[in-house]
């Protein structure tokens, strides 16, 4: 099989402008930074000798050389980190280390010289530099993703590729693309060893694996994807890679290793055999003390910050219907053990004697009871549900150490009863306030993309991980997307 002249076209056209946007992404990083760096060299310039400092002999008339020189020695140092390298610009936070990196070499390249070469350089105009400097080119570079990744979720910038290997295999890799559309990949069709017209997900094949070379080169192809099953053994690799070689295309490897972090992987050759090292799950590690007093001084000073706040709404609760403030319901936490998970009360007070009659219009994914119109939601409750404010005494939850600021959300008995051996996983860490799948689409989601939130948390803690999840926490619950 061979892909049509027509798609030919289309495929070359849209590779060529792979290349071309590579080279545009490339050109737009380094004059951002151009323009970041050459701001902070004047704001600091301006800044440091605007406030009439005296006793420096470094003053404005030889500070002039500083406004050409900086920006272009610490480009330099940037592009020789490889903050420029295409690879490192896609995902993952090496983009940002480069970054620092190569602003903490010209940091120190600018002390030495001026150490060793006598030059009595002004120590606040130095400072200035790197303290707008930095901070100024790594927001620059979130911004910039932030758009790219906008822009490719409505189809801009897009890479064609090619994904190899078993049906299986292929449809495994071609759904992760298809949900990831900020990643910016185009499936453009499949090549495998059966003889199919199409994957099981409706993916069409193109030809053999062993047709990839004359599928690339007649269709220009920038990338392919390698998953399981692509070939029989190393051999057939290595002379694919030679192939591959010759027509300038990114070779990409998806080995059978899914919901791992990065940290949790080292590649270490051994004889010429590339072994990739798997770090054991980090449930453990979650339920060690640094996770507890993270715990306990994050909600801690939360709990006073948020007061305020629940003293008002409390108010208003009483003043709607006279009812109990506090809703207390049985929960399950950290391998089975039982807790009363405390809420605002934000419906009305026969609520569960009611929810039998609504389980018909139950809109929940899996085990989980939601409705996005729930009947039994008072008028104040529909407010702090939006953004959530009816959660805020499970701090007090955390903070007694029955929950974590971050982990999977607490569970009902009788939904863990219906947990499969996978999803029983969930428990091996203490429950949170909030988890990766909040943050990821809250009840937009489905049960089974909440399982794999959930459990790629668990198997993959770190504390940096739960910084940023609160961090977009807030920022989802002011958006108050996919809350009800």
């Amino acid at each position: 099989m061979r892909v049509h002249s027509a798609q030919q076209r289309l495929i070359r056209g849209l590779n060529t402008n792979t290349r071309r946007n590579g080279a545009l992404r490339q050109t737009g990083v380094a004059a951002l930074d151009a323009v970041l760096i050459t701001v902070a060299a004047y704001a600091a310039y301006t800044w440091r000798f605007g406030l009439g400092f005296v006793n420096d002999t470094f003053g404005p008339s030889g500070t002039v050389w500083a406004y050409y020189a900086i920006p272009a020695v610490w480009m330099a140092l940037l592009a020789a980190c490889g903050a420029y390298s295409l690879h490192h610009l896609q995902t993952g936070m090496v983009e940002y280390q480069r970054v620092a990196l190569g602003s903490g070499l010209f940091a120190g390249a600018i002390g030495i010289s001026c150490y060793l070469t006598m030059y009595d350089l002004s120590r606040g105009f130095f400072v200035l530099l790197f303290l707008i400097g930095i901070p100024a080119l790594l927001v620059g570079r979130l911004a910039r993703r932030r758009v790219l990744m906008h822009l490719r979720r409505r189809g801009h910038f897009q890479t064609s590729v090619l994904v190899a290997g078993s049906p299986a295999h292929i449809d495994e890799v071609a759904r992760v693309l298809r949900r990831e559309k900020w990643l910016g990949y185009r499936l453009v069709g499949a090549v495998t060893t059966a003889d199919i017209e199409e994957t099981p997900s409706g993916l069409p094949v193109l030809g053999k694996v062993s047709e990839v070379g004359d599928l690339v080169h007649e269709s220009d192809v920038d990338t392919v994807i390698f998953a399981e099953g692509s070939f029989p053994d190393s051999q057939h690799f290595k002379r694919m890679a030679w192939e591959l070689e010759e027509l300038d295309v990114q070779m990409i490897v998806a080995p059978a290793l899914t919901d791992i972090s990065s940290e949790r992987l080292s590649s270490r050759p051994v004889a010429g055999l590339p072994l990739v090292y798997v770090e054991r799950p980090q449930a453990m590690e979650a339920s060690r003390w640094s996770k507890r007093a993270f715990d306990i001084i994050g909600s801690g000073l939360l709990l006073l910050a948020a007061a305020p706040i629940m003293a008002a709404v409390a108010i208003a609760v009483k003043l709607e219907d006279r009812g109990p403030v506090l809703f207390k319901q049985t929960r399950v936490g950290r391998r089975g053990e039982e807790f009363q998970c405390l809420k605002i009360r934000s419906m009305v007070v026969d609520a569960e004697a009611r929810k039998a009659e609504l389980e018909a219009q139950n809109e929940g994914a899996g085990v989980l009871f939601k409705m996005a119109k729930d009947p039994r939601i008072t008028k104040v409750g529909n407010f702090i549900r939006r953004f959530s404010i009816d959660e805020l005494p499970q701090l007090w939850n955390v903070f007694r150490g029955d929950m974590s600021l971050v982990g999977p959300r607490p569970a009902l008995p009788k939904e863990v009863a219906q947990y499969d051996s996978d999803t029983v996983r969930r428990l091996d860490v203490l429950p949170g306030l909030t988890g990766l799948w909040q943050v990821s689409g809250r009840s937009n989601l489905s049960w089974d993309e909440t399982v794999r939130l959930d459990v790629y948390y668990v198997d993959n803690w770190s504390i940096m991980q739960d910084l940023s999840i609160l961090v977009r926490t807030a920022r989802a619950v002011l958006g108050s997307s996919g809350a009800y």
